[in-house]
């Protein structure tokens, strides 16, 4: 993201903040007050997340939420941090790995971290990120840490219906939750688009 998109976002943030404690809006935001936005919204919403997957005992938190926490709160009024983005974006990485498991026949196969990482793994990889990146493309559903979720998938992490189950009912969970957050905070976010 580059300088001025980055300065917008920013801007933006602070301006919701400023909103929310009656403050002047035209302000210039400053790094450590936006930076304290990023700690507390970020760490919220891993946190929320972490205590539902207590609740129910449900392995609900996944390396890629990560990265969706962040933008988030990075830049919560940029189009990839739109719930459809958020969460079409995870769908696509977790089918795409999905897929690649099943064309290259790993289903069964032991993930590249317990063995050798094959051929087939390698090029299953490379498909499932191939893939998603194409049809997030061809679908307007840009959402960046969906790369993360497909390897996730393809390298054999989470492979069981019940595990990418439960990856996306984290990821809608977390979408809806950091639009709620980032509400509160008086930005004007989408609930969809």
């Amino acid at each position: 993201m580059g300088s001025p998109e980055r300065d917008r976002h920013m801007a933006e943030v602070y301006a919701g903040l400023a909103s929310r404690a009656g403050r002047d809006r035209g302000a210039t935001p400053g790094r450590f007050a936006l930076g304290t936005f990023a700690l507390a919204n970020g760490a919220l919403s891993i946190a929320i997340v972490s205590v539902a997957a207590a609740v129910v005992n449900e392995s609900l938190v996944f390396p890629s939420l990560g990265p969706t926490a962040y933008l988030l709160s990075y830049a919560p009024t940029d189009v990839t941090t739109t719930p459809r983005n958020i969460i079409v974006g995870h769908l696509l990485g977790v089918v795409a790995g999905y897929l690649a498991l099943v064309v290259f026949g790993l289903l069964d196969a032991p993930s590249a971290f317990e063995a050798d990482v094959t051929a087939s793994r390698a090029a299953a990889a490379a498909l499932s990120l191939g893939l998603t990146a194409a049809f997030m493309t061809w679908l307007d559903a840009a959402h960046p840490p969906a790369g993360a979720t497909t390897l996730i998938v393809s390298l054999g992490i989470l492979t069981t219906p019940h595990q990418v189950t439960a990856l996306m009912i984290a990821v809608v969970f977390l979408a809806y939750q950091g639009i709620a957050i980032n509400r509160l905070a008086g930005l004007r976010v989408p609930l969809w688009r």
